[in-house]
């Protein structure tokens, strides 16, 4: 067994998978039959053309040549913009074509396999015998029906088709826009989406891999000889990476779960090569032989002074901040922004505590290398840029941490004694602090004085009597079953469980922190010795209701209730401060901090999914649930259009639950015009290619947006868990930086609350400059 550890920057990742694609072979395994679905939608296309624009579809000359019955490639696509809303550029109309082209229902005349915007002839499969029949008036009105759904469907798997027509092209004849075209669908990718500077590879004995796999489409079997299988493999996983890199031979093979399986491959060939790259771009700084600082050298675009850049890959928490510190630019206002010290400053509590970061801090200003030659007054100025940068180092600290420093000591305490204590309190003071919120049932109780805010909640003894207590929102277990017995005047030994409506019980550790803001929906604490936990049962408010609110429900204005939603959700994620979300990935127990903004704002999620099932569950008859399904999709597409992107999946989750689908009579009332903006909705919702669907959406909204925060966390947890903190005692700052990036999106979101507002309020007028968000008017549900 050999353990090997390598270097890669993430964004060198990126450009090496990229560049071995442009020389690298496609595989994959087209059925030569065409499916029922795709065949279908062919014919609907025909039908449809034929019945709306006939002379799509007609007998062509080129160069003294007749092709009878051809389409033109620039008219289908001009036509399928002008048919349907789920089409925002000819790029995304040329995939849903490729589509048809892939299984042999559209053929070009001279037998090419890629579908070109251009002046090039086809044709559709029916047209190829002379005695092709027409559509009949049925089968037109049928065609017509089905159009919207067809195209939608073609819109789901057409950005597939569009890849892989690049990728089987030679690549001397990939354009600029194919590879921008194929970089982004790499970052779709599960297995390059949280590639680390630090790959840890086990060597195995068999056959010698040649090439790195990963799974675009499909599943395959992991079979080992001996233990048969092992494991399997999905979508946007890989294999043969870790044989690859080391030379080593492969330990398992790999078998087809399914047909039509599409991989990409690259060759050992290139693969070595960009590696040799990779390191022969890496700077390493050592002290006592040891590297202390690792940075990668890359082109510095758009700067003549410096034609080089270097980015930090790894290092200790000082050189890290010594190079930071040299790195900042000095201009009379600061006024652009350094993102690798935003990184620093955001995900230094991690592996750099504020405890340990002031003493660094004030190092830094106090005492500095002097130049050894230069005049007196030269001497003066570097000296003076040196404290320069550590003040502006400071000032950005303080503001981007504002509460957070100053409900600790050592950071309230530097900020109090240091020399930058007027500055820094002027920095502070510009920010308005976080809010605490508090869950249903609970009351919020704070001092201007204070930086710990208080909660007020009910616990509940075995027989439903209940004793209020006031403790900070961070209150631990062990302080929180201290209050209830200095409450209680008990000296028994009590245990805090949390109990749901289902009457499942959940003994709370000692050491759980901000309880009260993770509560389930429908859970109640309760406080009781050992031997009374099986006595316990869920109090009657926590059954529910039993009886729903349609009646006064229905008189509500869809847009007036997606309204209030949005700006109770901003009020919720406006609390939520990106410390928050640090803590939540790398536990809040090693941290001991509360995440309480950011568990009211999750538990909102779960509360909007559970009132629409519990809303339509509870509507006693057929013609008031068909009602009511209309009235949540109105609601789902206004909060889409007020770029409430959290309510608009709570609710969508919520019509997809299990309790909800099942009422297949309200479904097949349901009219065909909201069965198609549901369709689309769900559409957005699917899962594939990590979220693709969603993340091209929110690509295209422009801040400030409220985003699907179940999704973010998912992200964030997979890149922690995906990559090591430290490496060789070094922290990883390319991990830090992939994180930040992970939600710098919602960094941009807060910035701009008012926007928000005057969205809300008036989105009629900013439609007008939001030329890529599509806004359902209200007509359209009529």
């Amino acid at each position: 067994m050999i353990l090997l550890t390598l270097h890669f920057p993430i964004y060198i990742w990126s450009q090496y998978v990229l560049s071995c694609l442009l020389c690298t072979e496609w595989f994959m395994s087209v059925s030569q039959v065409p499916s029922e679905k795709i065949l279908r939608a062919s014919k609907v296309l025909r039908n449809t053309i034929l019945s709306r624009a006939p002379h799509i579809i007609r007998d062509r000359k080129y160069h003294l040549k007749t092709y009878r019955q051809c389409c033109m490639g620039t008219e289908l696509v001009d036509w399928l913009m002008q048919h349907t809303s789920c089409v925002h550029s000819r790029v995304q109309a040329v995939g849903m074509w490729q589509v048809l082209l892939e299984e042999g229902v559209l053929n070009h005349v001279d037998q090419e396999l890629s579908f070109q915007d251009k002046y090039l002839f086809y044709r559709f499969l029916e047209d190829e015998s002379e005695d092709a029949p027409l559509p009949t008036e049925e089968e037109k009105k049928e065609s017509d029906e089905e159009l919207q759904d067809t195209l939608l469907l073609l819109s789901q798997i057409g950005p597939d088709a569009h890849l892989r027509m690049i990728l089987s092209k030679q690549p001397g004849q990939r354009t600029v826009d194919d590879l921008e075209i194929i970089y982004e669908e790499l970052m779709h990718i599960k297995a390059l989406s949280h590639l680390s500077t630090t790959v840890s590879i086990y060597k195995p004995d068999s056959k010698k891999g040649t090439s790195w796999y990963i799974i675009l489409k499909g599943s395959v079997n992991v079979v080992i000889y001996g233990k048969g299988v092992v494991c399997t493999l999905h979508e946007g996983d890989d294999f043969g990476k870790l044989a690859l890199v080391n030379d080593a031979p492969r330990a398992a093979s790999i078998v087809l779960r399914e047909d039509n399986c599409h991989f990409l491959r690259v060759d050992k060939e290139d693969f070595n090569r960009v590696l040799r790259d990779v390191e022969a771009n890496t700077v390493r700084l050592k002290e006592h032989e040891e590297d202390v600082l690792v940075l990668e050298k890359t082109n510095n675009r758009g700067s003549t002074s410096s034609p080089l850049k270097y980015t930090v890959m790894s290092g200790t928490p000082e050189k890290i901040l010594e190079h930071l510190l040299e790195t900042t630019k000095l201009d009379s206002q600061f006024t652009e922004s350094d993102p690798a010290l935003d990184d620093f400053l955001l995900m230094h509590c991690v592996f750099v505590p504020n405890s340990q970061l002031c003493p660094l801090l004030m190092r830094s200003f106090t005492y500095h290398a002097q130049p050894s030659q230069g005049s007196e007054q030269e001497r003066m100025d570097y000296s003076l840029n040196n404290k320069r940068r550590v003040i502006h180092l400071v000032l950005q600290w303080a503001a981007i941490n504002t509460d957070h420093l100053q409900e600790e000591d050592s950071s309230f305490h530097f900020l109090q004694v240091s020399r930058f204590d007027p500055l820094c309190r002027v920095s502070v003071a510009k920010f308005p602090r976080c809010h605490h919120r508090s869950p249903s049932g609970c009351e919020a109780l704070s001092s201007a004085d204070s930086f710990h805010p208080l909660v007020a909640a009910r616990v509940y003894c075995s027989d439903h009597t209940y004793s209020t207590i006031r403790v900070p929102v961070s209150a631990s277990v062990r302080e929180v079953i201290a209050a209830v017995t200095d409450k209680l005047g008990s000296g028994d030994d009590l245990l805090l469980i949390h109990l749901n409506s289902a009457g499942d019980k959940e003994l709370l550790k000692p050491s759980d922190v901000s309880i009260f803001s993770s509560l389930s929906i429908n859970g109640r604490l309760f406080v009781c010795p050992r031997d009374q936990i099986d006595s316990l049962t869920p109090l009657p408010e926590q059954e529910g209701p039993s009886a729903g609110s349609m009646s006064t429900f229905e008189l509500m204005s869809s847009k007036d209730l997606a309204h209030q939603m949005t700006l109770y959700d901003w009020e919720l994620f406006d609390c939520v401060h990106e410390h928050e979300l640090i803590y939540h990935t790398f536990g809040r127990q090693h941290f001991k901090k509360t995440t309480a903004n950011l568990d009211l704002f999750l538990r909102r999620f779960n509360e909007v999914q559970l009132w629409v099932v519990t809303e339509v569950c509870l509507c006693p008859t057929l013609s008031k649930r068909v009602q009511l399904l209309k009235k949540f999709i109105k609601i789902a597409a206004h909060c889409k259009e007020f770029k409430n992107l959290n309510s608009f999946f709570a609710i969508i989750m919520g019509l997809g639950n299990p309790a909800v689908c099942r009422l297949s009579q309200t479904w097949e009332k349901l009219p065909s015009k909201f069965k198609k903006f549901y369709g689309e909705f769900e559409n957005l919702m699917d899962p594939s290619r990590n979220h693709r669907a969603y993340r091209l959406t929110v690509a295209k909204l422009e801040p400030p947006i409220i985003p699907f925060m179940p999704l973010l966390i998912k992200d964030m947890t997979f890149t922690h868990e995906g990559n090591k903190t430290f490496t060789d005692r070094l922290v990883n700052f390319e991990k830090m930086v992939s994180l930040q990036g992970t939600y710098f999106s919602i960094s941009e979101t807060v910035l701009n609350r008012t926007c928000l507002i005057f969205l809300v309020c008036f989105p009629e007028n900013d439609c007008k400059h939001s030329p890529n968000h599509e806004i359902l008017p209200e007509s359209a549900f009529q």
